[in-house]
């Protein structure tokens, strides 16, 4: 199965936050020493949080149905604006926020996805 690739136009605003997530496994002993190491082969996972500050009705409706397609759960290519190479994302959280004179904005967040298809 072929993965969709997600490519809003406009794209987003600038300013679009990458939080990068380790999944650690850690141990604490009672004298305060702890040890740690990575938990898995992918255990940094990112997040990036998208904003558009400013979208015609139709750029909306499309990035939202392009989420509502995904429904949450299926992943999706999407290349961050200064990065080369795509990586594999899902989208669970978003938001549509409608304006005065038809304006809309959206934000979306991102959750890196390592999952082997849907």
């Amino acid at each position: 199965m072929t993965m969709n690739t997600f490519s809003p136009v406009p794209a987003p605003s600038p300013g679009t936050d990458r939080k990068p997530k380790p999944k650690l496994l850690e141990t604490e002993f009672g004298d305060g020493y702890t040890q740690a190491s990575a938990d898995g082969i992918n255990w940094i996972r990112d997040t990036v949080n998208l904003s558009w500050e400013t979208l015609l009705p139709t750029q909306a409706n499309a990035i939202d149905a392009f989420f509502v397609g995904q429904g949450g759960y299926i992943p999706f290519l999407y290349t961050i604006s200064d990065e080369t190479t795509a990586k594999q994302w899902i989208c669970k959280v978003w938001t549509v926020k409608r304006g005065s004179g038809g304006i809309r904005s959206m934000t979306a967040t991102l959750v890196q996805d390592f999952s082997i298809g849907n």
